[in-house]
Order: C-alpha cells, then sequence, then structure tokens
C-alpha cells in the first residue's frame, strides 16, 4: 500500500492563476483513492500575468533569470500553504509553466525551477514532467489522463475546458487523450478588449453575434484535421490565430460570440465522433465549465444521449493540479505516471526529477522516507 501527501501546483496556459492542491493519495492493489486535505487558486497580478505572458519572447539570459525567481515565487507560495493548513506535505509536485512546448523540435520547457521550491519550503519537489516523454518520442502531453484513469474512470470521457481543452477516453483498453483546440485563451484575450480578464458566464458572448467569415477561417485552422495524438499551446494561438483576429475585425460582443461557438462546435463534433452515436457520459472540469453560454452551445451541438457533469466547484478548478499531486505520488512510488498510448511516444515512463531541500548535518530531509532512505 502506498500513502502520501502530497502538494499538487499548476499554472495553466489560460493564466488564470496558480492552483494548489494539499491531497492525500492512497494506493492498495493497484486501486488509486484520493482525498483534497485543502485547495486554492492565487490569482497572478497583472505585472506577473504580463511576465508570464510576455516570458516566449524573452532572451535565453532572460528566461533563464525568470526561471530562477519564479520558481522562488511558486516556493513561497507553497511554503505559505502548507504553513497555512498545518498540514504535513511528503512533497511538491510542481508543473511549473509552460512557455515553451515543441515536442516536434524535442523539447519542451516549465518555467519555476523546482530546486528552489524545495529548498524555500524544506520538502523534495518533483518537476519537470514533460521532457523524459519528449525525448522518448512522445508529445510531453497531456499528462491529466492517468489521472482520468486512476481517479475517475466510471465516465466515459474526461473534458478540459482550459487554456486549450483536451479529452481523454478508453479505446480498445488503452488510455487516449489529445488537445482538441483553442479554448480560454482565445475568449479571454477576446475578453480583454472590453477591459475584462474573462467573459463571465458567456454574458458578452451571448449578447452578440456570429461573424461567419470569422467563424469559417476558425474552423478551418490546419490544427483540427491533424490525426492525435496531437498537442498545442500558445505558439499556435500567437502564430496562426490571432492573425485571423486581425484579418476578421468587429466588435467584442460579436467576436466573442464567434470565438465561444467555435470553441464549443470543435469540442462538440469531436465528442460526437468519438462516441459514435452511443449513449456517453461527459466529466467537465476547467474554467470553461462556469461559462454557462459555452457549455449550452456544446451541449446543442452534441446527441442527446451524451450526458454532461459539471462537478463540484472544487474539482472543477482544482483537478490538474489534484492530479499533479497524483503524478508526484506515482512517481515517488516509482509507478508509470505518462502513458505512451496518450502521447505517442515508445513507452509508458515513470516521469518527474526529484529535487531534495538543503540538508546538514547527515540528516534526511523532510519526507525523505519515502524516497527509499
Amino acid at each position: 500500500m502506498n500513502d502520501f501527501r502530497i502538494l499538487g501546483m499548476m499554472s495553466g496556459t489560460s493564466l488564470d492563476g496558480l492552483d494548489l492542491v494539499l491531497a492525500h493519495l492512497t494506493e492498495s492493489e493497484g486501486a488509486w483513492g484520493y482525498k483534497i486535505l485543502a485547495s486554492g487558486c492565487l490569482d497572478y497580478e497583472p505585472k506577473m500575468r504580463q511576465r508570464l505572458q510576455a516570458a516566449i519572447e524573452m532572451d535565453v539570459g532572460g528566461l533563464l533569470a525568470f526561471h530562477t525567481e519564479y520558481g522562488k515565487w511558486l516556493g513561497d507560495q507553497a511554503a505559505k500553504f502548507l504553513a497555512a493548513q498545518h498540514e504535513p506535505a511528503d512533497a511538491v509536485a510542481s508543473h511549473g509553466h509552460t512557455v515553451h512546448h515543441r515536442p516536434e523540435a524535442g523539447f519542451t520547457f516549465q518555467l519555476g525551477c523546482p530546486q528552489e521550491v524545495a529548498l524555500r519550503t524544506g520538502v523534495p519537489c518533483i518537476g519537470d514532467f514533460r521532457s523524459l516523454d519528449i525525448r522518448l518520442g512522445g508529445q510531453g502531453a497531456p499528462l491529466v489522463p492517468i489521472g482520468d484513469r486512476l481517479l475517475f474512470g466510471s465516465y466515459d470521457f474526461c473534458l478540459n475546458l482550459g487554456g486549450i481543452s483536451n479529452i481523454s477516453f478508453e479505446r480498445m483498453g488503452k488510455r487516449t487523450a489529445f488537445d482538441i483546440g483553442i479554448a480560454n485563451m482565445l475568449l479571454n484575450h477576446l475578453s480583454s478588449e472590453s477591459g475584462r480578464a474573462y467573459d463571465a458566464g458567456g454574458a458578452l458572448a451571448r449578447s452578440g453575434k456570429v461573424l461567419p467569415d470569422l467563424l469559417k477561417a476558425l474552423d478551418n485552422l490546419p490544427y483540427y484535421r491533424q490525426p492525435f495524438p496531437k498537442s498545442t499551446g500558445y505558439e499556435w494561438f500567437r502564430d496562426q490565430i490571432i492573425p485571423l483576429l486581425n484579418a476578421h475585425p468587429g466588435s467584442p460582443e460579436d467576436r466573442l460570440r464567434t470565438a465561444t461557438v467555435h470553441v464549443a462546435g470543435t469540442v462538440a463534433r469531436q465528442i460526437d465522433e468519438l462516441a459514435g452515436g452511443s449513449p456517453a457520459t461527459v466529466l467537465v472540469t476547467g474554467g470553461g465549465a462556469y461559462n454557462d453560454f459555452l457549455m449550452e452551445q456544446i451541449r446543442e451541438g452534441m446527441h442527446p444521449d451524451i450526458r454532461v457533469h459539471i462537478p463540484h466547484d472544487g474539482l472543477v478548478e482544482n483537478k490538474e493540479a489534484l492530479v499533479f499531486a497524483l503524478l508526484g505520488a506515482l512517481r515517488l512510488s516509482g509507478s508509470v505516471n505518462v502513458l505512451s498510448s496518450v502521447t505517442g511516444a515508445r513507452k509508458d515512463s515513470c516521469s518527474g526529477i526529484l529535487y531534495l531541500p538543503e540538508v546538514s548535518g547527515g540528516q534526511r530531509p523532510p519526507g525523505s522516507g519515502i524516497l527509499g532512505g
């Protein structure tokens, strides 16, 4: 039996903030269970959000300096969070913030030095969960499907509506997953034209009208015709979607409605195709689950026998951070935590690099008992 208390930390491409989940994870005879002991989301201050968004344009020296700085910030937030909960942690599992994701070129980079997190929390930190899979020929993404299988396997599909929409499901005894396409990254970008961080409930989109030419241009993006496994990120949004927006002016409300209809259409069509006309259940998490207009459009676009379930708020907001806590637990137990059936790698892997805190006098660091002594 395995028994861990892991703090999972996740910063997504939509730049909503830093999600933290302290989870008690247990395993017995291959079955994993969880209990969320504490959770929270730290909104990014405008300056930090702008720096994270601009990090992709930094030169090597600037990026590495920010990598250290952001790692210290992550470590400080983790230390404060753990101190406030009065709960011990065996380790921190830190995803960091993806700046460069180029699997076709053989690399990915998540900002936020895990060594700094270990030093500032005083417990081991597991980071860099994606690089090994890419070296094994995979996409390095998505990583959440192992959690979908082990913790949420009762659903036919697990849909996450974050900056990017992605889906996970079982096919012929193997977990399969991929990024469907753009989601909140596009909607939040257009909401900013009205001075808002996001379109609360989809109210702005609901008040607009569809711009047919823009919708056609978005629907015809080449990415949607690629077979899976596939993954994408900010580079795709910057290089292919923003130019389309610039070429199709309109009111913020009209552009938002068009974008929301596009996001909903890509999701609904994909789930319909995968379900093949059979009844199915879909677990929906991520910030997009709170966008009422988006969810209405998705439901209307799917077969009526496909049932959508939006869980309680804590899971909607914190599922990815919870799963990264699980990834950390799997790493510490020496179990597979990245599935080649999902990423396209040559084989499954136990991924993540373990960083230890500073110790003195031959003492073991906190949590070292789980590392084999």
